[in-house]
């Protein structure tokens, strides 16, 4: 019985090894403060992209043909800015300027609105963009006219070119392309506005009216009129 015990022993013993320490040399102190080597930065795009040797630099002079063939590039868009300043037209950098700056003034089918409230009190001018925002708003109050005087025919005439004359002076006669006038209310302003428009301070709005509409306000049924006046 001993026999296969030992052997028993024998197979469940296991060779047990232990790892050798060895001495390791101490670094000086300036090898260990040693900066890691930088990643390696990938290719971008711009260093895969084949170079012409027109892009290197050259130390000689420039070619004659490339300054032959820029000065008559200046020469063609002088020309065409100079053409386009007779025709009353923007110069090329102007346009490219007015193309990145121009703002969504709303529909492109909707006109600009000339709105003209004449009552018997006052006269009110406002001239709106196709999406409705104001560009101008002003009455005969805004132009030193007080009390009666607000509603007579001249405050109005005063008015109208005031406003006509403010719209020029921020080249909005060149930025609308389509105007609606809209009347509302039958006071002494309704006739000297369209005075206005068909003389010589609307000459650069009156080719862009494209409608004439009335808005005035209708009573249907509505409530009780005021007494009438009885004088004397």
């Amino acid at each position: 019985m001993s026999r296969p015990s030992s052997r028993l022993v024998a197979t469940t013993r296991t060779h047990l090894s232990f790892p050798q320490y060895t001495r390791q040399p101490i670094r000086s102190f300036s090898q260990t403060c040693l900066r890691p080597a930088d990643p390696i930065r990938p290719a971008s795009l711009l260093d895969k992209l084949p170079r012409s040797p027109q892009t290197s630099q050259s130390t000689g002079p420039p070619k004659r043909g490339s300054e032959g063939s820029m000065d008559a590039l200046r020469r063609i868009l002088v020309a065409r800015d100079t053409i386009g300043r007779a025709r009353n037209q923007p110069a090329s950098v102007d346009r490219m300027l007015n193309d990145e700056n121009q703002e969504d003034y709303g529909p492109a089918h909707e006109p600009f609105h000339f709105h003209i409230y004449a009552h018997k009190h006052n006269a009110h001018i406002t001239v709106t963009k196709p999406n409705r925002n104001a560009i101008i708003n002003m009455s005969a109050g805004n132009i030193g006219f007080r009390k009666s005087k607000r509603g007579t025919y001249d405050a109005a005439y005063q008015l109208t070119a005031y406003v006509i004359d403010k719209l020029h002076q921020g080249n909005w006669h060149k930025k609308i392309g389509a105007m609606e006038v809209v009347l509302r209310g039958f006071g002494p302003g309704r006739e000297a506005a369209t005075k206005v428009l068909l003389g010589s301070e609307g000459r650069m709005l009156r080719d862009k009216i494209v409608k004439v509409s009335d808005a005035t306000r209708l009573k249907f049924g509505g409530t009780r009129s005021p007494k009438p006046r009885r004088l004397g």
